[in-house]
């Protein structure tokens, strides 16, 4: 059994490979039911993902071959931008990545603020209820997202999503957003953030977001922010994206780079819980 997983983690030429069931079988020569019966195996132990495209390297897998699973690139990567963030708006900045269905931050910043939130460096939270959770939820396959959950989610607050059909309603929503989501109360009754996802060439590997006290009509104003954020810390990480920009604009003027009509347009999709 241990020869034969091997052979199916080096069929993988890396952690971007997807390969589907008859790919797998012709590239280690096994009968396509065992290797059926393994992969499964594997799927359950998280040595191996399973989506619509088939087959790709899991977590275990990865964690292996990459130490940390890369959360120090992505923290150095992100450090001096998540600090600037956080002085432009003054709010707490969060940094997190996807684990199974919870957020794991990597990074949070918000001098005497950042106190009174529960989250913490190491911690965890339910990705459906953060902003940055939800940012990278939208970027997954439907049925990965199906894959984390069961049809009931627990609730953190009376706002929180509490069923899977209403947390892929939002997530709709974020994906018309251009990936800008937004939370009001859900993880912590009095609070609000607005996220958006650290991306690679196969998808979000990160989240960012943007937390405070819910006051009517601040989270637009400092979305373009975190989106901007985003997109050059992706962009950072994969120059294949494009070069970072230079010069953000501070956080009175994010109109630059999302004018009001675009903003107008992108909110009208909002699902009433933030606002």
């Amino acid at each position: 059994m241990v020869e034969r997983m091997t052979l199916i983690l080096d069929a993988f030429d890396g952690g971007a490979s997807r390969l589907t069931l008859e790919e797998v079988a012709c590239r280690t020569g096994l009968p396509r039911s065992t290797v059926h019966r393994i992969l499964d195996q594997m799927v359950r132990l998280d040595w191996v993902d399973h989506a619509s495209f088939g087959y790709c390297l899991g977590r275990r897998a990865k964690s292996l071959s990459h130490g940390d699973n890369g959360h120090t690139r992505i923290r150095e990567a992100a450090a001096h931008l998540l600090h600037e963030l956080h002085l432009q708006t003054g709010m707490v900045v969060h940094l997190a990545v996807l684990d199974r269905g919870d957020c794991v931050y990597l990074d949070k910043l918000g001098g005497q603020l950042a106190a009174t939130l529960t989250s913490r460096v190491g911690g965890r939270a339910p990705a459906y209820t953060t902003a940055c959770g939800k940012a990278i939820l939208a970027g997954l396959a439907p049925e990965q997202v199906d894959s984390l959950y069961g049809p009931r989610l627990e609730r953190r607050t009376d706002r929180t999503i509490a069923d899977l059909s209403t947390l892929h309603q939002e997530l709709n929503r974020i994906r018309q957003r251009r990936g800008l989501a937004f939370e009001n109360g859900e993880a912590m009754a009095g609070m609000a953030c607005v996220g958006a996802a650290v991306r690679s060439p196969e998808g979000p590997i990160a989240g960012i977001s943007l937390c405070g006290p819910a006051r009517p009509g601040h989270l637009e104003r400092v979305a373009p922010l975190v989106a901007d954020v985003a997109r050059d810390v992706s962009r950072t990480l994969y120059p294949e994206l494009g070069a970072p920009r230079r010069g953000r604009r501070p956080a009175d003027a994010p109109q630059q780079s999302w004018s009001p009509h675009a903003m107008e347009r992108l909110l009208a999709t909002q699902s009433g819980r933030w606002m």
